[in-house]
């Protein structure tokens, strides 16, 4: 094959400085992909995957005008590139996780923990809520411009770091302020999306314990089963406009992290 390809490049000087940029290219789109959110569902199949990437690089390859590949190691360039693609695709997957940690939270305190399900995206037990409200905010996400916001930080990050580069600029390529932010709030954020619900519970529970109190022969503990979902419920519905604003207003605040 190297042959092959040694051949072509000599009839075509071009192919070389092509095809060397186009395969580096593409390694930093599948690290992009492989972990950045929307993209790294696996409700999408593989396939697509590589597709998307594919058609990426082809459109990316033309524009970013390569020059002429250097005599480094091929093998270091592609792990470069997929190391800084997967930093792209996992911060913006922060951003998501936090909202997940605020279904877990609600999804606890309504009594629902043995509730679980397996989210094929993370071949992992998940609880019910946290999988509605994951789902939730990657609509929102997308609704007001996540998309734009990832893809436009993965075309920057050419600009921030060549496809030849073999030193990551990691303070350029994201905001490190807004980014420690965003992982150190990650509970602060999931106790604001859960707090309706944590202070709604709370109050139920001081209504029974003060119900065991006054008439012990109530069994409290079991009336606590059959109110918590219901009363938790009840709340998730009635807050579900305030929850997408909420949501909303996470997204834009952190949506110039990169």
């Amino acid at each position: 094959m190297d042959q092959v390809i040694q051949q072509i490049s000599i009839l075509f000087p071009e192919f070389a400085r092509w095809f060397s940029a186009g395969f580096i290219i593409f390694a930093r789109l599948l690290g992009f992909i492989r972990f950045a959110p929307i993209f790294n569902r696996k409700e999408i199949a593989g396939m697509v995957k590589l597709a998307f990437a594919f058609i990426l690089t082809v459109i990316l390859t033309p524009i970013l005008k390569p020059i002429a590949p250097p005599n480094d190691s091929m093998l270091l360039l592609l792990v470069l590139n997929f190391a800084v693609g997967a930093i792209i695709g996992y911060i913006a997957q922060i951003i998501i996780l936090a909202i997940e940690s605020g279904g877990d939270m609600i999804n606890t305190q309504m009594g629902l923990s043995s509730a679980m399900v397996m989210d094929p995206s993370t071949n992992s037990q998940t609880s019910i809520l946290s999988r509605v409200i994951t789902l939730l905010g990657l609509i929102i996400f997308m609704e007001v411009g996540g998309f734009y916001w990832i893809i436009n930080a993965l075309i920057r990050s050419f600009e921030i770091f060549p496809i030849y580069a073999v030193q990551i600029p990691l303070e350029k390529i994201i905001n490190l302020d807004y980014l420690v932010t965003t992982t150190s709030n990650v509970l602060y954020i999931g106790l604001q999306i859960a707090s309706p619900v944590l202070l709604a519970t709370l109050g139920q529970d001081i209504i029974l314990g003060v119900i065991s109190k006054t008439a012990p022969q109530v069994n409290v503990f079991q009336l606590s089963f059959l109110f918590k979902p219901v009363f938790g419920a009840a709340i998730m519905i009635w807050i579900l406009p305030m929850l997408i604003n909420v949501i909303s207003d996470f997204f834009l605040t952190f949506s110039n992290i990169y």
